[in-house]
């Protein structure tokens, strides 16, 4: 247990983050869901126009730390893949 004043700062910092990561890594997973629905539904316009709203969510949640960046990176390359295959 944190007993120096600095120590219980950071442990109501890292309470606050925490709540924040944990919103931002729902939201993200939400949005590649909806991508994922898309693709599952052959609807080509609705997984193109849900890639486009995720695309920039999951490369946010790599910026914040929430994510590795190549994790994301690569999360958006499959999709992208998926979207166009459906397409042509």
């Amino acid at each position: 247990m944190a007993n120096t004043a600095s120590a219980k700062k950071a442990v109501r910092k890292i309470e606050r983050r925490t709540g924040v990561n944990r919103s931002r890594r729902s939201q993200m997973r939400t949005y590649l869901r909806k991508v994922e629905e898309a693709i599952a539904s052959g609807d080509s316009a609705a997984a193109d126009a849900a890639l486009r709203t995720a695309a920039p969510l999951v490369m946010r949640a790599a910026q914040k730390g929430i994510v590795h960046k190549n994790t994301a990176s690569r999360k958006v390359s499959r999709l992208t893949k998926r979207v166009k295959s459906l397409a042509g």
